[in-house]
């Protein structure tokens, strides 16, 4: 993974200066993770003689995918779900039960994925930049591969909005500029929806490839960014044009252990999945995070596990939830060595895994569920009522959670009748809790529902300060990035 870090070096950042910037990282991320380019024999590595071929362009397209999967567990996956109310961390993930802010260590932790989400960036941007030049390549082929390029870089840059407020907007137009000033958050936002839009305007109705996007991947997570923003009209017509379309659905359960027909390490893809992180069991391609979740004598990830993130079958969030729900019982007791009410998950797991950093499960960052729910909310918040409409919208979630039809009323229906506004998004929230469960998506809910503070006072017995709702700016970026200044552009309580 070192060569991942080779972004902060100042040997690296003459080469930015110096305007010589060179495929070499690309090259190197693809050769190690895609055998069949082990036999190819490029001219040159050059930015100006790289896209000579379709395969070249999809070649330097893929390199910016890697990054995105790495230090999840450090990131958004891992840290967001463990300061839900549902989850309990032990050993050094113990620190987020306190609610104290990130100590040196996760202040460490974080920077990684901080470094990898600006690595993944790079990549975007040598390729936004570098297509327009190939003299080989249709117009056709440029604005597809564009259009890939910007929705990743959209979504990388949702993540580190969400998780460290305002950031430096580097783009493919001050890529050789090592100072860049720390953009406010409405900046950054205003960026994201200008690149999502050029991606749902160029990418194909079908993704070139499991694991890539297509244009209804960029109307998710546009019709997210929308709703994380207010603005629920445009939230509530994009989820629906996605609805519309019967592209998705929801995979069916009947019993609990249905849920690997969703999550599951060897499935290849399902009527869910609009845009998902791939991994594998390869050395340097796998997914750590389950190994998280994980005890070794569980057998559910190999022979590994750290179990460092559990729940308790006294917590009040556990004791509260349904127990005919088929998504609590992926919630199992295991002695862990913190008391006889210990919890651990089996939502991911692999049991084929190699080793902690060999889980070749998805991480399943928009699904169709994603879209039922935000439809639900938005479409609610836009009309100030919740309807009919978006209240089917909830009960397919909740109907396959209890192993019913989604399409098809049940004895689990919710009653329009028994809602206003408030509890209506009340009831969403809890939904989006028990369905969202470990999937990195918990903090961030609650924060952009304004119930951080109130929800984990009931649920955990414990106080929000501010230092909660943000990551502290890595002190790499502070060393290098000479336009920011610690006193001024660090996060409050760092």
């Amino acid at each position: 993974m070192e060569k991942f870090r080779i972004i902060n070096s100042p040997g690296l950042i003459q080469l930015f200066r110096a305007g010589r910037i060179l495929m070499y990282f690309s090259l190197a991320v693809v050769l190690n993770a895609c055998e069949g380019i082990l036999e190819e024999k490029p001219k040159s590595i050059a930015v100006e003689t790289f896209y000579n071929t379709l395969n070249e362009a999809e070649t330097a397209v893929n390199a910016i995918y890697r990054p995105i999967g790495l230090d999840l567990q450090n990131g958004e996956i891992g840290v967001n779900s463990v300061l839900s109310e549902f989850t309990f961390g032990r050993g050094s993930w113990a620190a987020m039960n306190d609610y104290a802010g990130l100590n040196d260590t996760w202040k460490t932790r974080v920077s990684e994925r901080w470094t990898s989400s600006y690595l993944s960036i790079r990549n975007t941007n040598i390729v936004i930049g570098s297509l327009p030049k190939s003299e080989t390549l249709s117009q056709e082929q440029k604005d597809r591969l564009i259009g890939e390029a910007k929705f990743l870089r959209a979504f990388v840059y949702f993540q580190l909005v969400r998780n460290w407020g305002g950031v430096p907007l580097r783009t493919e137009e001050n890529i050789l500029t090592i100072n860049v000033s720390r953009s406010p958050k409405k900046e950054v936002y205003d960026f994201i929806i200008k690149d999502l839009l050029t991606a749902v305007a160029s990418l194909p109705d079908k993704p070139r490839l499991i694991g890539t996007p297509s244009l209804w991947a960029a109307k998710t997570l546009l019709a997210d960014v929308y709703l994380h923003l207010g603005m629920n009209s445009e939230s509530s017509q994009l989820a629906k044009e996605i609805i519309d379309s019967g592209k998705y659905s929801l995979v069916p359960v009947k019993e609990t252990d249905d849920f690997q027909k969703l999550f599951g390490a060897d499935i290849v893809t399902t009527s869910e999945e609009i845009f998902y992180s791939r991994f594998s069991h390869l050395p340097g391609q796998g997914n750590v995070w389950p190994g998280l979740m994980a005890h070794p004598a569980t057998g559910f990830q190999g022979r590994g596990g750290v179990y460092g993130v559990h729940s308790l079958s006294n917590c009040l969030a556990y004791t509260e939830w349904d127990n005919l729900d088929l998504r609590k019982g992926q919630w199992f007791p295991w002695d862990i060595g913190v008391g006889p009410n210990a919890l651990l998950s089996k939502k991911f797991i692999d049991p084929n895994s190699l080793g902690l950093d060999r889980a070749a499960s998805p991480i399943t960052w928009y699904r169709y569920a994603d879209v039922l729910l935000i439809f639900a909310e938005a479409n609610a918040q836009a009309g100030g009522r919740p309807t009919a409409e978006g209240l089917d919208a909830l009960n397919q979630v909740h109907r396959r959670a209890y192993g019913y039809d989604p399409k098809t009323a049940s004895p689990a229906d919710f009653k329009l009748e028994n809602y206003n506004l408030s509890s209506f998004l009340d009831l969403i929230l809890r939904e989006r809790g028990y369905e969202f469960e470990l999937e990195g998506k918990r903090w961030l809910d609650l924060k952009r529902m304004g119930k951080a503070a109130e929800i984990t006072l009931k649920y955990k017995g414990k106080q929000v300060p501010e230092i909660n709702y943000l990551w502290p700016i890595p002190i790499n970026e502070f060393n290098f990035n000479l336009a920011l200044d610690p006193a001024r552009d660090q996060n409050p309580g760092y």
